[in-house]
Order: structure tokens, then C-alpha cells, then sequence
């Protein structure tokens, strides 16, 4: 008797829908998923981009206005300008394409000021509404990415020194960096990254008390996880969490950041 894929022990939701869905490879893939940092020399065609480009379009977005930019980086010389500002993260220059996706209210208000409108978007709203919509189409794009079978990286490093990357893409006032993506087909196929179970995030009707007992509940398995062990083992701490507190993401680091961000939200001209 012929048995059913991996998959379909570990979410058995996907067997009931099996029959019934056409989607089912693509709910597959979700599960699935992994960033990819090592890509094969294979080039990604523009036209590719751009379809997959044009099909992210299709996402919410605040209005229709579509408040979103995105920058292509394909030169060598370019991606190696970048890295600094990413900490030198080898995907950056390792990458066919790195693609920058901002939130966008220049374009807007230079539309509005053609057409006798009166914008008004110099303020932390709009950058608010902006960069939901660019991480909208962020998403959007690589889902349609990975489901081409592309391999990508987010970095979630473009919010922490923003004032480089604004500089170097030459982004005007109420242009602001929120995302970065590396592009590439895969040249690795790393195993999925754990992830807390469901009751770890939903809430019902209202925010439930997060206590002694569901941190135990949520985090059990990641913390027991062999990887993880390593993990707190090399960084010689008690815990996972000190590495993510102590090491990683320390207080002080954040809060210089956060200056940082700030100083730049100002300079593009969502603050005052």
C-alpha cells in the first residue's frame, strides 16, 4: 500500500484538503518554506522579475495607491556598496539580485500636486500606511518568488542602518527603506526553521495572559530542539533566550537603532 508524503503526517489538515484543493503544491510549499542564502550562478531573468513584479501588485494596499517602490541591484559593484549597510552579509554580494522595497509617499504627492491636489503625508502616519503596503507587496512577491522556485533571504538588517541604504540608492523625501530580499535559485536545501506552535500567537476575543505555564507550553520543543542546545551550549549561556537578549539583540543596540531609524524617518521627511 503506497504511503502518503512526510508532509502529510506532520499537518494532516493537507490530507483532508488533498482531494478537494488544486492549490495543494502551493499549501505544501508553505509548510515548507526556507530562507535560502547560497544561490547558483543560474541568472534570474528580468522578464521573470518583472512578471513576478507585476503579479505582486495585485495586494492590499491602503486606498489602491499602492504606496511602495522597489530598487533593483544587479551590478556587483552596486551589492558591494550595499553589504556594509547589512552588516556584510555574504547573501548580498552572493545574490543574482537584491531587490530593496520601500515605502513610498514621493510618488504620491507628486501625483496629488500635478492633479491640483493639497497632499498632506509628511507625517508618521503616512509612513505608517506606507510601509504596511511595501511589506504587503514585500510578502506578496515572495510568495510568487518561491513558488517559481526561487530562493530568497529577507534581511531584516534594512531598518537598522537605513541612513546608508537611502544614501546609496539615492532615495528622495518620503522614500524609506523597510525591507530587503536577496534573489536567486537555490544552490542549498536547508531543512525548515522551527516554529512555535499555534497557541504560542492566537488569541480569542481578547489578549490572554501570557504566564509561567505557556511559556512552558510554547517553548518546550524549540528549546529542546539539538540545534538549539548547540546554540546555548557555544554561546556558554543558561538559556536560549540570553542569546537572543544578552547577545543578539541587546538593549543598548536597540535603542542606538532606534536613534538611527529615527534620525532618518526625519531626514526623509516623515517627522518632524
Amino acid at each position: 500500500m503506497k504511503s502518503e508524503p512526510t508532509v502529510f503526517l506532520f499537518f494532516p489538515f493537507l490530507l483532508r484538503l488533498k482531494l478537494e484543493s488544486t492549490n495543494l503544491p502551493i499549501l505544501i510549499h508553505y509548510t515548507m518554506r526556507t530562507s535560502i542564502r547560497q544561490y547558483s550562478s543560474r541568472p534570474v531573468e528580468d522578464d521573470l522579475l518583472n512578471e513576478l513584479l507585476a503579479q505582486a501588485e495585485q495586494t492590499q494596499t491602503m486606498g489602491n495607491l499602492q504606496l511602495y517602490s522597489v530598487v533593483v541591484t544587479r551590478s556587483d559593484e552596486m551589492k558591494q556598496k550595499l553589504a556594509p549597510a547589512h552588516f556584510n552579509q555574504p547573501m548580498v554580494t552572493g545574490a543574482p539580485v537584491v531587490l530593496t522595497f520601500c515605502a513610498d509617499y514621493h510618488r504620491t504627492t507628486a501625483w496629488a500636486q500635478h492633479r491640483k491636489g493639497h497632499p498632506g503625508y509628511d507625517n508618521f502616519l503616512s509612513y505608517q500606511n506606507a510601509a504596511t503596503d511595501a511589506l504587503l507587496f514585500c510578502q506578496r512577491f515572495c510568495d510568487l518568488a518561491e513558488a517559481a522556485g526561487l530562493g530568497l533571504c529577507f534581511l531584516g538588517t534594512t531598518v537598522y542602518q537605513p541612513a546608508a541604504i537611502i544614501r546609496l540608492l539615492q532615495l528622495p523625501q518620503l522614500v524609506m527603506p523597510v525591507a530587503t530580499i536577496t534573489l536567486g535559485w537555490p544552490a542549498e536545501h536547508p531543512n525548515p526553521s522551527d516554529r512555535l506552535p499555534l497557541s504560542a500567537i492566537r488569541h480569542d476575543e481578547t489578549y490572554q495572559p501570557v504566564t509561567a505555564e505557556t511559556i512552558d507550553r510554547d517553548y518546550a520543543a524549540k528549546e529542546a530542539l539539538p540545534e538549539n542546545l548547540e546554540f546555548v551550549r557555544i554561546n556558554q549561556t543558561e538559556t536560549l533566550a540570553q542569546i537572543f537578549t544578552d547577545i543578539r539583540y541587546t538593549a543598548k543596540d536597540c535603542q542606538t537603532l532606534s536613534t538611527g531609524l529615527l534620525e532618518a524617518l526625519r531626514m526623509q521627511g516623515f517627522l518632524d
